[in-house]
């Protein structure tokens, strides 16, 4: 069994993608909300169902590497055992999704033939 990747600061702009399920919309919707309020950064809409590569609901986070070294240990201390998904954003979604994919918590296999993966 490999190794999750852990994320690391090392592209200019990301996508955080907090997943969750019915159980747990009330917590993902409050940590989306806490993120934009904390850290002014913009959130997405919170999916109650699957969309794009995602095979949970989810929300998204846009941020940059300078908000990089802040948001991320903030996620993992409050993400409360949700799975968090991190992905560079360089325009090649393939690669975003697979080499600069990142995670907190459990890896979940995705999507990847919208991408022709």
């Amino acid at each position: 069994m490999s190794e999750i990747k852990r994320p690391i600061n090392i592209h200019q702009d990301y996508h955080a993608h907090l997943y969750f399920e019915n159980e747990t919309l009330e917590l993902a919707t409050s940590i989306c909300n806490q993120v934009g309020a904390r850290f002014g950064l913009q959130i997405g809409t919170v999916h109650q169902r699957t969309v794009g590569p995602h095979p949970k609901w989810s929300c998204q986070i846009l941020f940059s590497s300078q908000h990089f070294d802040q948001l991320i240990p903030w996620l993992e201390a409050n993400r409360q055992g949700l799975t968090v998904f991190v992905h560079a954003q360089t325009g090649d979604d393939l690669k975003d999704h697979t080499e600069y994919a990142y995670w907190l918590g459990d890896e979940v296999k995705l999507n990847l033939a919208l991408f022709g993966g």
